[in-house]
């Protein structure tokens, strides 16, 4: 990690910054930290779905050892059957074959079963091949799950790094953060023209101004920007995914900021951070860590880094 009193300048030693190469490495962590904690998500979010796909085939394998107990039941009372009618042979193989399809295959000892019972027989088999192939399916299901997790922890120790280093970088100039530049931090309610859900999402916004931005947050007490953006239009009804990558997939895509209306959600610096729309040329947004969520002018640093809007 580069110390925050000094950069590392190609083919040279450790040397006191300009303020020019200072600003240039807090632009390059804050698209490093922004993407870290969209990926970071973005595991989460498998993560959840590896575990939710356990816990379903678990139900299935509950509900199927109980189908796999009462065949097994209807064995023993086969062979107990067998016992009382002095076939003893019989009822030995069926309590010591090794499993039911080793125990199918023993046609001349099963002649005294009726066709009935050689259909339950069946079925006793058919079960115990669904258990144990839905055994096999859970126990991968669970090592998905762990591998996801695993993932999702080293994603956020490495946005955790980025942070402290890009904390440590912007304590040595205080102020000269140009992403800063015509914040409002002061909180507040939404006051301009929109209605409608664009309305609603923004009134949710500007309630949150103040909060702090937390990484991974999705409320009530923080949020990142796309936990910010998801809650704000889940407070008008309106679904929208977890991550910046999915939530640019969603609605009419607009190019042209001169076209942007209340509440179009923008995206800047690949994709690594969005925010909404609200209008007179500002965004509310959860900037990085360290800051709170804000409104903040459009013009200098995040007009020049603007990609794109939805419109939902």
């Amino acid at each position: 990690m580069v110390a925050a009193g000094a950069i590392l300048v190609p083919g040279s030693a450790y040397a006191d910054p300009t303020q020019d190469e200072v600003e240039d490495r807090i632009e390059e962590l804050n698209q490093e930290a922004s993407t870290l904690v969209e990926e970071y998500n973005q595991a989460q979010e498998d993560h959840e779905a590896a575990e939710a796909q356990y816990e379903e085939i678990e139900s299935q394998v509950g509900d199927e050892q109980e189908r796999y107990d009462e065949l097994q039941e209807q064995v023993q009372q086969f062979a107990n059957a067998t016992y009382q009618s002095g076939d003893l042979d019989s009822a030995t193989n069926v309590l010591t074959s090794e499993g039911p399809e080793a125990l199918l295959e023993q046609n001349a000892d099963l002649n005294y079963l009726s066709e009935n019972q050689i259909q339950e027989l069946d079925d006793f088999s058919d079960s115990a091949e669904r258990l144990f192939s839905l055994k096999d399916e859970s126990e991968q299901a669970l090592q998905d799950a762990e591998d996801q997790l695993e993932e999702a922890e080293e994603a956020k120790e490495e946005v955790e790094s980025k942070i402290e280093e890009q904390q440590e970088l912007l304590a040595e100039f205080p102020g000269s953060d140009p992403s800063s530049e015509g914040a409002d931090d002061s909180g507040g309610s939404y006051t301009g023209g929109a209605g409608g859900n664009a309305g609603s999402a923004l009134d949710f916004a500007y309630a949150q101004v103040g909060l702090p931005y937390v990484y991974g947050g999705t409320g009530p007490n923080g949020y990142d920007c796309s936990g910010l953006v998801q809650a704000s239009w889940r407070s008008a009804g309106v679904d929208l995914p977890r991550t910046t990558y999915a939530q640019a997939e969603v609605g009419q895509r607009i190019t042209d900021m001169g076209a942007l209306q209340p509440g179009d959600i923008m995206f800047f610096s690949g994709m690594g951070h969005n925010g909404l729309y609200a209008g007179d040329n500002q965004m509310v947004h959860a900037p990085r860590t360290g800051r709170n969520i804000e409104v903040v002018g459009l013009a200098a640093y995040w007009g020049g880094q603007f990609e794109f809007a939805v419109r939902l």
